[in-house]
């Protein structure tokens, strides 16, 4: 159990990145549409050359009747079907004895004996009915059923039901009419009638026998070639060909496509770790920014499945782009890229329809929306890109409809009208981003940019308390912003940092040589170490300031790291030279860190000490800039000062020529021409 806990405390850190990457394939997965869908979209094909590659027959299957095929047979079947009359060999006697009902006189006894075999004989003869159920005529052939045998016969060949009381009128004897007149005073009841039980068992027989197939194609035939015009026949096949994959996707348990499922998502986040382990590692050792990252990606994804559960909304009425969008706000356009390329594929994957054109439509419309806010430096280029976005997203569909339909004239309107919504949803990433920014601690380029305005308070406070301090921190803040350029990292924040780094002056601005403009210098009066700490409590003071004030961690990690763990050596050195001899406690002397973990902060470091210590030049030339910048530079490299920062001796090298080109340029420094 020790041994389990162990285990646990020394990689809970790689537990819980492994948690977030399951939890993201759950989520991906669990969500995923259950119904099956088919490679190809079927709704627009008929009548149209097959854009697709040819498909061939990937088992055996049988091709099945259209419904309307299906309902035209059954119709035929209605028509034709002849209607089955039942020869009932009891009425004659029901009919009788419903007479004998009524009492006859001994006289007439005889004479009802002989009308009853007359009306024997006409009901042998058979008394037709005609039936609205049947929609018969008396001319059309029918079956009697009469016991177990059914046999054809015409309708005409049996008793009209308002001829029969006539007929029998006239065969019995004239003295019998009295006696018929008055005890046969109903109507002869019909003996051929319409047998419904019969007609719908043998009608619902026939309708069932209908075959719903009409031949079948084997495994490995070709359905349909590329640019072969889909006809009736070959739109039957295809359907049937969708028809018989959902039944074997149901028959499945949907077990294999969850499976396959699984394999393809787990392989789409896999090729975003190692993306991210090779070439964006300080992401996936920030929990909060890989945590971002996966549920950007997996709430794009979840936003695919919306049409599945709502018959209304349109694939591309979606704003796919909004992930790039959000993601450069935040990260670089590699990052953006590559997070919008995953979640496109995952996509493409389970949406139904022409896959391939979704792919290419939503691949370069984020391209294009990543190139649009390359540097997004105000939120009106949202509305610039919105614009490009549409504009790619109506000439990629022109251009695929033109090379698979050949003609722009039947080209679905509605289409341009679900392309105009998503890019319209594109302003979704104004509030998402303020959203994302308070709930992941992030700082976004447009947050940045107005940071910088020197109209904000705590710059303006600066400016007023402190005016030489602020003249310090915009050159800082443009060497620092120029160099940082040239490395690559990311120069907002950097030039953000910058004008900050020193905002905790401002309570004692009398107290930094900057600001000293009356000749007077009040660390004539302290002791060193009182000095050194007076000045190492504007680091202190300006996170507590930064803090109060709200700004963003990426900006306070500037003011915590523009010194280090450096001294100040000028009171240190002053201190030993007047105390030459006590033992010195360089702690006294020591700024409380940390070092530069970045290279933005590592960058803002160097031109800290840069910028300040060129003021003090007895002379400005060439040699001597270079010479203050390689000295600096190459004093705080000795001091491990940059052992935590991601930055490297060639853009060390890089940062020391901008400083020195920048250095030249403020100091009006000339090249010494030879005599």
């Amino acid at each position: 159990m020790n041994k389990i806990f162990s285990f646990l405390r020394d990689r809970h850190a790689l537990i819980y990145k492994g948690f977030l990457f399951f939890m993201s394939l759950t989520v991906i997965v669990y969500l995923f549409p259950r119904e099956f869908r088919f490679r190809y979209d079927l709704s627009e094909i008929k009548d149209k050359p097959w854009p697709h590659e040819n498909l061939i027959a990937p088992f055996d299957f049988a091709i099945k009747k259209s419904p309307e095929e299906v309902a035209r047979e059954k119709d035929e079947i209605r028509r034709n079907f002849i209607p089955y009359f039942r020869f009932d060999e009891k009425v004659p006697g029901k009919f009788l004895a419903q007479v004998k009902k009524n009492e006859l006189q001994e006289s007439d006894k005889e004479k009802f004996a002989r009308i009853a075999k007359i009306v024997g004989e006409v009901y042998s003869e058979g008394i037709r009915s005609i039936s609205n159920t049947a929609g018969k005529g008396p001319g059309d052939v029918v079956l009697i059923v009469s016991g177990r045998v059914a046999e054809e016969q015409v309708l005409d060949d049996f008793i009209d039901p308002a001829e029969a009381d006539s007929i029998v009128t006239a065969r019995i004897q004239p003295g019998d009419r009295q006696l018929w007149l008055e005890k046969f005073s109903e109507p002869l009841i019909p003996n051929i009638v319409y047998d419904s039980t019969i007609n719908n068992r043998e009608l619902a027989q026939q309708l069932g026998n209908i075959s719903e197939t009409r031949g079948a194609l084997s495994s490995g035939q070709i359905i349909v070639t590329q640019g072969q015009l889909v006809t009736d026949e070959i739109y039957r096949t295809l359907q049937s060909l969708q028809e018989e994959m959902e039944r074997q996707y149901q028959l499945s348990g949907n077990l294999s496509f969850v499976i396959g499922h699984i394999l393809l998502v787990a392989f789409c986040l896999f090729s975003l770790f190692q993306f991210l382990r090779l070439f964006r590692s300080e992401i996936l050792t920030n929990d909060a920014r890989l945590l971002f990252v996966l549920l950007m990606i997996v709430l794009t994804v979840c936003m695919s499945y919306i049409p599945s559960f709502m018959e209304n909304v349109a694939m591309m009425a979606l704003p796919f782009c909004i992930l790039p969008v959000i993601m450069r706000a935040f990260f670089d356009t590699r990052l953006a890229l590559f997070t919008h390329l995953t979640s496109i594929l995952i996509i493409a994957f389970s949406m139904p329809g022409d896959r391939f054109a979704f792919l290419f439509i939503q691949v370069l419309a984020g391209i294009t929306a990543i190139f649009s806010i390359v540097n997004m430096r105000n939120r009106s280029q949202l509305f610039y890109s919105l614009i490009a976005i549409l504009g790619c997203y109506v000439l990629l569909h022109i251009s695929l409809y033109l090379l698979s339909e050949g003609d722009i004239r039947q080209i679905n309107v509605s289409d341009f009208v679900n392309f105009a919504i998503s890019a319209i949803l594109l302003l979704l990433a104004y509030p998402l981003i303020f959203l994302f920014e308070k709930m992941f601690g992030f700082v976004s380029d447009v947050t940045l940019m107005e940071l910088a305005d020197s109209n904000n308070t705590l710059l303006r406070e600066l400016a007023e308390k402190a005016p030489g301090t602020f003249q310090h921190s915009m050159q800082v803040a443009n060497l620092a912003e120029e160099a940082i350029g040239k490395i690559g990292g990311n120069t907002l924040l950097t030039r953000a940092g910058a004008l900050y780094h020193d905002i905790g002056k401002g309570d004692n601005a009398q107290y930094f040589i900057e600001n000293q403009t009356t000749g007077i210098n009040p660390h004539e009066e302290l002791t060193f170490e009182e000095s050194a700490a007076i000045i190492i409590r504007h680091v202190i003071r300006g996170v507590e300031k930064a803090k109060e004030a709200k700004l963003p961690e990426q900006v306070i990690d500037f003011i915590r790291t523009h010194h280090g763990t450096t001294n100040t050596a000028y009171f240190l050195t002053l201190y030993k030279k007047n105390n030459p001899e006590k033992m010195v406690d360089e702690e006294l002397f020591r700024y409380p860190g940390p070092v530069p973990y970045s290279k933005e902060t590592a960058v803002l470091m160097m031109a800290d000490a840069v910028e300040a210590s060129s003021r003090s030049l007895p002379k400005y030339d060439v040699e001597s800039v270079d010479n203050l910048v390689e000295e600096i530079i190459d004093e705080q490299a000795d001091q491990h000062q940059f052992n935590n920062a991601d930055i490297t001796l060639k853009d060390i090298t890089a940062i020391k020529k901008i400083f020195k080109k920048k250095l030249r340029s403020i100091y009006h420094v000339r090249v010494e021409y030879p005599k």
